[in-house]
């Protein structure tokens, strides 16, 4: 019988690069750059690697469509390296792949980067036209922007509960500005600016309820980590290192077009993955024993209805915990620690590894100005595609005990 992955994976050392407009770099410098941090703190040489994961998304970027790329900027010495693709959850998709290897007696020692070059392609939002996604949206969906549709979540949102316009803008204002002020705190984010909630609000609207502050921007970026069996780990000389509590992917079955028991106000792929993501790492109240989070803020109102998805707030109340300050930095549960996809951009192959790095270095007190006390579990979600049809990945990770 299965029995997950609970701290059967080790997360032995992690890296990432600041994150923004890196037009000085390729994708291979930041790849070397993230690994070189991760390799470093792993403790470990090259050669002890025994298999790698690379995590990237958009064809325009020209990375590559094979594992190549990895392989040969890092030099990896002859071993099996694969590329996986699975949305905004692409990163997490790699690590997951390098976890369950390790899990499964296969591997030692594995690795998992994740890399994105979007400033490269030109776009001023996520590409268009030339990767498989973009291909199946135009031909689909011709007049369908990742604004608009997300912003229908949040007209759904409001209908359902009887929320009123100005008070949701209020909310999501204070998700957009508690954010910038994390990310402030954080070097390697792209924006660190402090932003208030008035000039959110009285930004331009993209589309409304959303405005320029609720949405993610566009940047370049790579992270990734090395892990290995708790067991090696500790014959490594490793103490108080951060394990992986649980694993989780759930992908729409097409439900929310294809019946009429989906309002439109949440997302049905978060809901069924946390579940399972709790049941797997024995957490059985959420709201208490989740230390810190990092989730999908591609859009303040994405943020927001995940609050209710992920079995911490209410639902129809998350309004309540977010203008109570619960989800601030110095609040219950801390969301967004680093600044989020608001302040670091989404280079889409990066961000899930980008997330778990925050949690990473919380774990082990080494978040410097925004560090968190005693923090014991951390929960990293992805949200990739559209309301109604969309791929969720969540991640829990926590000392070894």
């Amino acid at each position: 019988m299965a029995t997950g992955i609970k701290d059967k994976v080790a997360i032995i050392g992690m890296g990432c690069t600041k994150f923004g407009e890196r037009w000085d770099v390729g994708a291979e410098e930041l790849m070397l750059e993230a690994y070189e941090e991760c390799l470093k703190d792993a403790g470990i040489e090259q050669k002890d690697i025994e298999a790698a994961w690379l995590g990237t998304c958009m064809d325009e970027v020209n990375v590559g469509k094979t594992a190549m790329p990895l392989a040969t900027t890092l030099r990896l010495p002859m071993i099996p390296v694969t590329r996986v693709e699975n949305y905004c959850a692409t990163g997490t998709e790699a690590f997951r792949g390098a976890c369950y290897a390790v899990a499964s007696g296969a591997y030692d020692i594995c690795l998992a980067l994740g890399v994105e070059k979007l400033k490269d392609t030109g776009y001023g939002g996520l590409p268009g036209g030339g990767s498989n996604t973009g291909t199946l949206l135009w031909q689909w969906w011709p007049n369908l922007t990742a604004p608009g549709s997300f912003a229908q979540l949040a007209s759904a949102y409001c209908a359902k509960y009887k929320v009123k316009d100005q008070d949701l803008k209020r909310a999501i204002a204070h998700i957009s500005a508690k954010s910038h002020a994390n990310g402030v705190l954080n070097p390697k984010a792209h924006l660190q600016k402090k932003v208030t909630e008035e000039q959110i609000m009285a930004s331009p609207i993209i589309a409304h309820p959303l405005g320029l502050f609720d949405c993610c921007g566009v940047s370049d970026g790579s992270a990734c980590a090395i892990v290995t069996t708790p067991e090696i780990a500790q014959k490594m000389g490793k103490k108080d290192f951060v394990s992986v509590k649980a694993l989780q992917l759930a992908l729409s079955s097409g439900r929310e077009t294809a019946f009429n028991d989906w309002d439109g106000d949440h997302f049905m792929t978060t809901t069924h993955c946390s579940t399972k993501a709790y049941k797997e790492a024995g957490v059985t109240d959420p709201r208490k024993e989740i230390s810190m989070m990092e989730v999908h803020d591609c859009f303040s109102i994405t943020e927001f209805v995940t609050y209710e998805d992920l079995h911490i707030s209410e639902r129809g109340k998350a309004i309540r915990d977010i203008m109570d300050g619960f989800y601030d930095l110095d609040g219950g549960l801390p969301c967004q620690v680093d600044g989020g996809l608001k302040c670091f951009g989404h280079p889409i192959g990066a961000s899930g590894l980008r997330m778990l790095y925050e949690m990473y270095l919380q774990l082990h007190g080494r978040a410097e100005k925004r560090q968190l006390k005693n923090p014991k579990l951390g929960l990293t979600h992805n949200l990739g595609g559209f309301p109604f049809q969309n791929i969720c990945s969540i991640s829990i990770i926590g000392k070894y005990e």
